[in-house]
């Protein structure tokens, strides 16, 4: 189970696997947020208020009320999915980031795992990236070694890089046995919040403003001047970690929908190329999942910073790309199960490869 910082709903998936290797990929689902508006807002204004916390366990004004709401919203998707698709023998819960500061070392997702165990009536792994973040590490990204055998499962030039454009967009560097990743840039969370201010709307579907508009070339080559760019992986972003620069945009003389919208399409795919230097190679083969996969224009550009390497969706390839994550949990909660690693220093940054993951029994 799996929701993003773009907190558009809750994606479930079923997965057969033995913690190393994909065996066959069964039903998924999606449960928009579009239907809950105010229980949205409010986990909206909980990661605001989350900004400024010190301690993971605290939950203090509206944060609480998210965590009761995010819990209740996951419980019934749960069930219903459940019904559906057939009993299963755990699941992976990652619940809602609220706050995410490697930097401090402190990481929050809201959800009671608890409670979803006690309702389903099967084990429910959940909190993955604490372990991480205590012993030293970034605490994302957290789904290379399901990148990884998700790659196995097909036939690509390498190396192959994996690109989640989710909240944020990260990439998972795969060479043999070589497993690099990290957090590229910002990615649909400042799209969305742009044209969510300007619109009303949720995000750009389909890319149409942006396909409209003009990218002021200056303002994209300021926005490149941001210093995350030029640090090494592994390396962790916050979905607000960008946010400043929402307001930057409209300084830069950036006034309609249009303009800004292509502006920021490009920013996501720009920033995506500045991490080719940081790559022990070039990849050859690219591979793009996530909401991003759907917008045709940030397709492009993609495929046009990263020439000469070819730039799929991973639905060409047999991916389910809106559900990779939710799948990419299910393989950790298994892998937690087992004792197996979830993160490895050149993922995280952690000193030794880390499991981690609580365990709620029924």
């Amino acid at each position: 189970m799996m929701s993003g910082t773009s907190l558009d709903g809750i994606d479930l998936a079923v997965v057969e696997t033995d913690g190393e290797t994909i065996q066959a990929f069964g039903p998924v689902a999606s449960y928009s947020y579009e239907a809950f508006p105010n229980e949205r807002a409010l986990i909206f204004r909980a990661m605001d208020e989350a900004s400024t916390l010190t301690d993971r366990n605290a939950r203090p004004g509206s944060l609480a009320e998210a965590e009761q709401a995010v819990t209740r919203l996951n419980r019934n998707a749960l069930l219903a999915f459940l019904k559906e698709a057939g009993p299963t023998d755990v699941v992976g819960f990652h619940g809602q980031t609220v706050f995410h500061r490697p930097d401090i070392g402190l990481t929050i997702q809201i959800g009671d795992g608890h409670a979803l165990a006690q309702a389903a009536g099967v084990p429910v792994v959940y909190d993955f990236r604490a372990a991480d973040m205590a012993a030293g590490g970034h605490g994302a990204p957290f789904v290379p070694v399901f990148h990884r055998a998700l790659a196995a499962t097909i036939e690509r030039p390498g190396p192959v890089a994996v690109l989640n454009l989710g909240g944020v967009a990260n990439i998972t560097y795969i060479d043999g046995d070589e497993l690099i990743a990290c957090d590229v840039g910002p990615a649909n969370a400042l799209l969305d919040d742009f044209v969510r201010t300007k619109t009303g709307r949720p995000y750009d579907e389909g890319g149409v403003s942006a396909s409209n508009g003009r990218i002021g070339s200056m303002a994209l080559k300021r926005l490149l001047t941001h210093p995350y760019f030029d640090v090494p992986p592994p390396k962790s972003l916050d979905r607000n970690n960008f946010r400043a620069f929402a307001h930057e945009v409209a300084e830069l003389g950036v006034r309609s929908l249009e303009d800004g919208a292509a502006l920021l399409t490009a920013f996501t795919a720009a920033a995506v190329e500045r991490v080719l230097p940081h790559l022990p190679k070039h990849p050859r083969s690219w591979i793009v999942t996530g909401g991003g996969a759907r917008n045709p224009v940030m397709m492009r550009f993609l495929a046009e910073n990263l020439a000469p390497a070819s730039v799929e969706t991973g639905e060409s390839v047999g991916w389910s790309s809106d559900h990779v994550e939710a799948q990419a949990f299910a393989f950790l909660a298994v892998r937690s199960l087992k004792g197996l690693p979830l993160s490895f220093p050149n993922t995280t940054g952690v000193a030794a490869p880390q499991t981690g993951g609580v365990i709620a029994r029924p």
